[in-house]
């Protein structure tokens, strides 16, 4: 068992509960941690037995691409397909920010971290 982690994804989304957020658009980062058994893949070098990167990156694209009001609704997409293209992974975390949140404040981020 072990850990494959994608760290620092980032993306302009037009995701936001205000319509504002919205129109203008955001800057986003993702983290995700996938915990697997890739011993078969360790020992056979082949990537067909583990989590291929390219695949979880363009997952995430895809999920940045889709307009979502809340970052827990992000985090549970990406979590979602990701368990659709490798239903064998034993766990996934995902940690979705939104840089310069509308807070009426100085934040420099708004971050969710869900598991599933």
């Amino acid at each position: 068992m072990g850990t494959i982690s994608l760290e620092g994804l980032e993306f302009f989304a037009y995701h936001g509960y205000y319509p504002e957020e919205q129109r203008i658009g955001n800057k986003y980062a993702l983290d995700i941690t996938i915990t697997t058994n890739f011993q078969e893949a360790a020992q056979s070098d082949k990537l067909s037995e583990t989590v291929n990167y390219e695949t979880i990156y363009q997952i995430a694209s895809k999920v940045m691409q889709e307009p979502a009001k809340l970052l827990e609704h992000i985090g549970f997409s990406v979590i979602a397909k990701i368990r659709e293209s490798y239903p064998a992974v034993e766990n996934v975390t995902v940690r979705v920010s939104k840089f310069n949140p509308p807070v009426g404040g100085v934040c420099t981020r708004a971050v969710i971290t869900m598991e599933g």
